[in-house]
């Protein structure tokens, strides 16, 4: 049964509906871990990790990089996603199967693969490392690896957004004699500017969260899951829970984020004539 709310949206009635307690079941599953973590936390263990230093500047690492990360995301993966909407050209089917790829590739095989690559017995790094520039151990190295794992999802949003837009406005100031970069600059990217924001949101949560090609490429310094696991190892769940309620604090944040970008359809309301 479908029943309308007061506002005019309308909704499907559940009572009843035995697939809903399916759904349920799911939903306890994955709030259990969460809701059940302050359970298993002190206030003295929370109040010295806090305090400690080390924590402070993996903080402020996995901050700094992610923050990094996702400003190189929107410069190179914004117009990647666009000509990938755009455009057709040979290879295109290829492309974005590359850019796909980190989603379902392990992060610790993607860490390996950075590492041959980057690392200072690998291609590119063997050519770098004499020129002072090195990513093993090093925050340029953890900014490597969360772009690897985190760029997909801006550019899969941000091609999802482009291929949503209708050419007609595109074209229109193409036959006016706009350049193709006017064109995106002015029309694609305000119309599809929500759909983009979303999608880098994720990559920044995504890179917030990255461990697996990290702790391979960059172990040091210190980003807030590495140093997470590094006290799960060392001292078990004592130290080790404060971590993941600052984590699960900062990912809260984030969610409440996009869930404000889809409450207030800002996307929608840039493209509404003034």
């Amino acid at each position: 049964m479908i029943r309308a709310s007061a506002g005019g949206r309308r909704y499907l009635d559940l009572s009843g509906v035995p697939l809903a307690v399916l759904g349920v079941l799911l939903f306890c599953f994955l709030a259990a871990p969460l809701l059940l973590l302050e359970q298993n936390l002190s206030g003295g263990d929370i109040a010295t990790t806090f305090r400690d230093p080390q924590t402070k500047a993996a903080v402020m690492t996995s901050l700094g990089t992610a923050s990094v990360t996702t400003l190189i995301i929107a410069f190179l993966g914004v117009p990647l996603a666009y000509l990938l909407a755009r455009f057709r050209f040979p290879g295109k089917t290829l492309i974005s199967i590359f850019t796909l790829l980190p989603l379902v590739l392990p992060p610790v095989s993607a860490g390996i693969l950075l590492l041959v690559l980057y690392g200072p017995y690998g291609t590119l790094g063997q050519l770098l490392s004499p020129r002072g520039l090195t990513f093993v151990d090093s925050a340029s190295g953890i900014v490597l690896a969360q772009i690897f794992v985190a760029a997909p999802f801006a550019i899969v949003a941000a091609r999802s957004a482009f291929e949503g837009l209708e050419i007609e406005y595109e074209e229109a100031a193409v036959s006016m004699g706009a350049t193709l970069w006017q064109s995106f600059w002015h029309i694609a990217l305000p119309l599809a500017r929500r759909g983009i924001l979303a999608g880098l949101i994720l990559s920044w949560m995504r890179a917030l969260g990255e461990f697996g090609a990290t702790v391979i490429l960059a172990y040091h310094p210190y980003s807030l899951p590495v140093l997470n696991y590094v006290n799960l190892s060392s001292t078990g769940l004592t130290e080790a829970l404060p971590l993941a309620l600052i984590a699960l604090v900062m990912a809260s944040a984030v969610l409440l984020a996009l869930f404000l970008l889809e409450r207030f359809d800002w996307g929608s309301r840039l493209s509404q004539p003034k």
